[in-house]
């Protein structure tokens, strides 16, 4: 008869079996943290299918570099936040990513032909990331960078490998580009 009590584990115990790779602690960190995680994911990526296989990614990048994780440098949940963020960020730059991102749901192509066409609509249905999204690339990775994810502007120059004062210029015609949506 197989048991139905499920194991629980301090955070010392829980990197000590995952370190291990015992299959059970990979089942417990998986329960308990994916949803947290795909929140993570789903704040830079708004495709559901595409956030779920990079949360599966990141579970087997995980299990690959568990070995790297220190406790001595901060706790679990902040290294996995780390690693889920950066393994989202490289998916969306990745040649794969903007192919996928360039076949547009039907969805979306009606709410831009309206958008051309000078409907009206209204903003607070709308919300400000489906607007954020409408914008290009580069404005549109600053933001979600800043304001999604609360980076400075010199952790977004890192992250995006730019320098400080593009960040600033990005950020501040993205917020004109948005003003214009609003106007």
């Amino acid at each position: 008869m197989l048991s139905t009590e499920q194991q629980t584990y301090t955070e010392p115990e829980l990197v000590t079996a995952l370190k291990k790779h015992d299959n059970q602690a990979y089942k417990h960190l998986y329960l308990h943290y994916r949803g947290a995680l795909f929140n993570i994911i789903s704040q830079l990526v708004t495709d559901t299918e595409m956030a779920n296989d990079i949360l599966q990614e990141v579970v087997i990048t995980i299990w690959k570099n568990i070995d790297k994780y220190d406790p001595g440098k901060g706790r679990l949940f902040t290294w996995l936040h780390t690693l889920t963020r950066n393994t989202t960020i490289n998916t969306i730059r990745s040649k794969n990513f903007k192919a996928h991102s360039k076949n547009e749901s039907l969805a979306d192509v009606v709410y831009i032909i309206d958008a051309k066409n000078g409907l009206e609509q209204n903003i607070n249905q709308i919300g400000l990331r489906k607007q954020v999204h409408l914008l290009r690339d580069d404005y549109k990775n600053v933001l979600e960078l800043s304001y999604y994810n609360g980076f400075t502007q010199e952790e977004v120059a890192r992250e995006l490998d730019i320098p400080v004062g593009t960040v600033k210029t990005r950020l501040r015609n993205a917020l004109i580009e948005l003003r214009k949506q609003f106007a």
